[in-house]
């Protein structure tokens, strides 16, 4: 029985384009690590680049041996790449199960990663400029209890500049009251719903490759002949 080349050329274009969307993953991630604009707060809470840089790692690997093993017709890459594809569903579909039914253990993990850059004061220059920057923007003081983190030396970052905000005084100055690691939360609560579709979206991807892996797979089982791993 002859391979199907549909299905053939089919698999090696769907794993050309996982390993282009490997390569663009990975490079994007690269470029924000090396930002000089990356903020180290956002860093230190949400580690997302170094996962994507791993993920973008992995796709592109995928997408190799899933062009190899379709294009070269081995079927000892295209089982692999099966397998590969098949622990990545499952894996997806659990940390997607976890993140939509238990949000409080991310939100608690946030808070202990920001608890590590408590006393604030005894960070170092950078640290705290990046700090001063975040409040700044999310207009917000502190990381977890607010002014209190900063000691005796309130920045003027936190300086209440904006009424409709949750102030406070702190020697004789009014001050943002609200912790930023409440703003860091809240956008990472509001872009699970994104997070979520993606993930989705990549499980579907994961169901093709897998059909498509497997049916030529089999295929060349059959003309190779039973007698032939």
């Amino acid at each position: 029985m002859a391979v199907n080349k549909c299905i053939k050329y089919l698999l090696f274009f769907f794993n050309f384009l996982f390993w282009v969307s490997g390569l663009i993953i990975l490079g994007v991630s690269i470029y924000l690590k090396v930002s000089k604009d990356g903020n180290k707060i956002t860093s230190e809470a949400v580690p997302g680049i170094d996962l994507m840089i791993a993920i973008g790692v992995i796709i592109m690997v995928l997408g190799f041996l899933g062009c190899c093993g379709a294009i070269r017709e081995n079927r000892c890459l295209l089982l692999l790449f099966f397998i590969s594809l098949l622990l990545i569903f499952i894996l997806l579909v659990a940390a997607g199960i976890v993140g939509a039914v238990d949000q409080n253990k991310a939100t608690d993990w946030v808070k202990k990663r920001l608890e590590k850059l408590l006393p604030l004061k005894t960070q170092p220059a950078d640290v705290q400029t990046d700090l001063q920057k975040l409040e700044e923007e999310l207009k917000c003081c502190g990381v977890l209890k607010g002014p209190e983190d900063w000691g005796n030396s309130v920045p003027s970052s936190c300086d209440c500049k904006d009424t409709n905000q949750s102030c406070k005084t702190v020697a004789s100055r009014k001050v943002y009251a609200t912790p930023c690691s409440t703003f860091i939360i809240s956008l990472m609560e509001q872009n699970m719903v994104v997070v979520l579709g993606i993930a989705f979206a990549i499980a579907i991807l994961l169901i093709f490759g897998m059909a498509f892996a497997m049916s030529l797979y089999c295929q060349i089982g059959k003309k190779e002949g039973p007698t032939t791993a």
